[in-house]
């Protein structure tokens, strides 16, 4: 698949004339990135952030309770005791930040985290295992 200098940009960043392919500009405010939540377990915190057209987004600093789908469309509340893992990168895991795939100790059992708790400003979860009463 040949690369056109207006199509994709070739490897290494030059064109086919070998001329080099410069930014053609720099970073826009709308595209500017944001520093992430990295939510905890603790007292439920939230932090408000204006988005593009004047809306808002909910960050979840920490919190302490979960929404839990235990299935047959039936939900509960449950508090979480402890945090488990975070599949999604070993750091946050060590640090005990919660994201979508967490899995984190209730009093229901182990749930993994549904929500993006950095947009949505709540956790959700499925049940992945049930605590077994002894």
């Amino acid at each position: 698949m040949p690369y056109y200098y207006h199509g994709p940009v070739m490897p290494g960043g030059r064109k086919p004339t070998g001329g080099k392919i410069r930014v053609s500009r720099g970073k826009r405010k709308r595209e500017a990135g944001r520093h992430p939540a990295f939510t905890t377990i603790g007292e439920r915190r939230l932090k408000l952030v204006r988005i593009r057209g004047g809306g808002v987004k909910l960050r979840l600093i920490s919190g302490n309770e979960v929404n839990v789908a235990v299935g047959g469309g039936v939900t509960k509340r449950a508090k979480i005791l402890g945090f488990i893992e975070n599949p999604s990168d070993k750091t946050l895991s060590r640090r005990g930040v919660i994201t979508r795939g967490a899995l984190v100790r209730t009093e229901l059992g182990v749930v993994r985290i549904t929500s993006r708790a950095g947009q949505h400003g709540l956790l959700n979860g499925v049940l992945v295992r049930e605590n077994v009463a002894s």
